[in-house]
């Protein structure tokens, strides 16, 4: 069995991720009514364990949706399904670990009363890993102009939800221009954030990143360098509210996800930024690195 296999756990079952799991009644399937989290190990341990954990729980009060256990009992399901996974594929390197969690199936209808029970489903792959070319050279980068993002007052997007077709359809329409992702705009004109990333520029030698406000995605890996990373490492980061027009002034732009961290931008539509091995985004990466190193460091209770 190759690594393109994909290990998964529906609600304690261990199988195939291509093997059916749950209801075509799952309220997940039907309208999107789901709240998800994913992890990534470095050196074999479960990174930002409690941080992924508390918005999880945050995104579940947002949608009213209880859950069922605890984060013990499912930390052991993580580890049964990251030992099944490894005993199909033997593979050995850093994984993604995905808990998709819904509010259960029933009758058909929008009505949550209507919800019998939640349910969860694990998935677990290999990390995926930025190639050292882009890493190199950078990510190119697009504006979408047919999707905005959602405004905080709607569908937040600092909930962590099923509900991802905003940033499905803007993705799309930067592929088909060639990029490898999306910048996304609020119904203001300012720039939020990536698909799945949030986004870092720097101007003047300080780290800016967009505020919550703007309407993204609480980033964990954006949050321990804001509040940690960037200023041990000597950076000024902080929050600030950039448009598109403000890309002509900004020296370089990266990416930041928790699977991938940080990840150098070279170009947004016309306006380019530089890549290079001492950038301010390097110098970030490099401590984040150390930061990891630290973590591994001081949860062996976290290893899988």
């Amino acid at each position: 069995m190759s690594v393109s296999f994909i290990q998964a756990n529906t609600n304690g079952r261990l199988h195939g991720a291509h093997e059916p799991s749950i209801s075509p009644l799952n309220r997940g399937f039907l309208y999107g009514d789901a709240i998800y989290e994913v992890w990534r190990t470095y050196r074999g341990v479960i990174f930002a364990w409690e941080e992924h954990w508390r918005r999880l729980e945050e995104s579940a009060r947002a949608l009213h949706l209880d859950l069922l256990f605890t984060r013990g009992p499912m930390l052991e399901e993580i580890r049964r399904t990251i030992a099944a996974f490894r005993a199909a594929t033997n593979f050995t390197g850093e994984l993604y670990i995905r808990l998709q969690i819904t509010r259960g199936s029933g009758a058909i209808g929008l009505d949550t009363a209507l919800a019998e029970r939640a349910d969860f489903v694990l998935l677990v792959q290999p990390c995926p890993e930025l190639t050292v070319a882009k890493m190199t050279t950078g990510l190119t980068l697009s504006v979408a102009t047919t999707v905005r993002r959602n405004s905080i007052e709607s569908l937040s997007p600092a909930w962590k939800t099923g509900n991802y077709l905003n940033n499905v359809l803007a993705l799309r329409e930067a592929r088909s221009r060639g990029a490898d992702e999306v910048v996304i705009l609020n119904l203001a004109g300012e720039i939020t954030e990536a698909a799945v990333s949030n986004i870092g520029f720097v101007r003047d030698g300080i780290v800016l990143t967009p505020p919550v406000s703007a309407g993204i995605l609480c980033g964990i890996t954006r949050g321990l360098l804001l509040d940690k990373i960037a200023a041990e490492a000597g950076v000024t980061m902080r929050e600030e509210t950039v448009r598109p027009e403000d890309l002509a002034g900004i020296e370089e732009c990266f990416l930041i996800s928790t699977t991938k961290d940080v990840m150098p931008v070279a170009a947004i539509d016309a306006a380019r930024f530089r890549v290079y091995p001492e950038s301010v985004a390097m110098r970030l990466k490099a401590a984040f690195g150390n930061y990891v190193t630290e973590y591994v460091r001081d949860h062996p209770e976290l290893k899988v």
